[in-house]
Formats: C-alpha cells, structure tokens, sequence
C-alpha cells in the first residue's frame, strides 16, 4: 500500500473516530440536559447510526426512528394496563411485527421497535410504562438526531461525494507551482 493511500486510511479513520466520539458525547450530554434516566441509549442510538455514511445513516435514523416509536406506543399502552406476563409479552411483539407489515415499515424497523418493546415491557420499573416508553423514545431520538447532524456538518471525506478531498486538490496545486518557470 503505497504511503499516501496508507496516510489518507489512518486521517479517515482519526476523522471518522473523532467525528463518532464527538456525536456520542454530545447526544449524552443533551439527554442528561433533559434529565432523562437512561441518557446511556442516546449515545448507544448515535453509535450505532453513525457508523454509516450520511445517505446510509438517514435510512437506518428513518427505520429506527419509526421501529422504536412503534415499540414504544405498544409497549407502553400494553404495559399500562395489563400486568408482566410472558404470553402477553409474546402476543405483543406479533400485534407489533403486523402492525409493522400493515404500516410497510421494514423488518429493520420491527427489529428496533422489538428492542423497544422489549424493554418496555420486561425491564422491571417503579415509573409508569407509558413514562418509560417515552422516555426510551426521547433517549433514542436524541441519539438519532445527534447521530445525524454530526454527519450532516463533519460528513467524513472519502464518503462525501458533494464535499472532495481537499489533498489531492492541493498536490496537484503544488506539483503546477512547480512546473511554472
């Protein structure tokens, strides 16, 4: 591998690195702001959106978006007015995985509102259910917009077709100055 594609490896990654932690941070620190009990899934929801490019990232923000907000409006509904019960529980993640078909929400979406449900319903709590689902909605919304700006203004070099390299731009400036007499 040649030094300079070995170079340009090592600073996307630093970027994409840095880019990443940053995200995860900031998400953390806007769920604390708002108070929210569980601010960990912000961060958790960032990382795992920004592991994309922004096209690919707005896509799965979209699908986890709308599967977590389906988890948690069955999750919490359910919760609140029957008592844990496994056959329930079960019951419950079907009427999710139909109410998701009927909505043309993909199987990634049901997956993320599975997640949702899941703890929702199964995660022993004092709060009411519908609290804990808004606010396990909140934590992973905050995560998916900060996920999501992060990408928007720092976009990572080489994934970023409408912003180019500047490095190549400026070698090929310098090898000109050279040329000229």
């Amino acid at each position: 591998m040649p030094a300079e594609k070995t170079s340009r490896v090592r600073l996307t990654a630093l970027e994409h690195s840095a880019r990443t932690a940053v995200a995860a941070i900031a998400s953390l620190l806007v769920a604390r702001l708002f108070g929210l009990p569980e601010s960990y899934w912000a961060p958790i929801s960032t990382l795992v959106i920004t592991q994309s490019s922004l096209g690919a990232a707005f896509t799965v923000s979209c699908k986890r978006f709308v599967g977590t907000a389906l988890g948690a409006l069955v999750g919490g509904l359910v919760a609140s007015h029957f008592p844990p019960n496994v056959f329930l529980f079960g019951a419950t993640v079907l009427i999710l995985g139909l109410l998701c078909a009927l909505l043309r929400a993909d199987r990634s979406a049901y997956r993320f509102g599975g997640v949702t449900l899941s703890i929702v319903m199964l995660i022993p709590r004092t709060n009411p259910a519908w609290q804990v689902a808004f606010h396990r909605f909140a934590e992973v919304s905050i995560g998916i917009g900060a996920a999501l700006l992060f990408a928007s203004v720092w976009p990572e070099g080489e994934d970023s077709p409408s912003l180019p390299s500047l490095r190549p731009s400026l070698a090929r400036q310098v090898r000109f100055r050279k040329q000229k007499p």
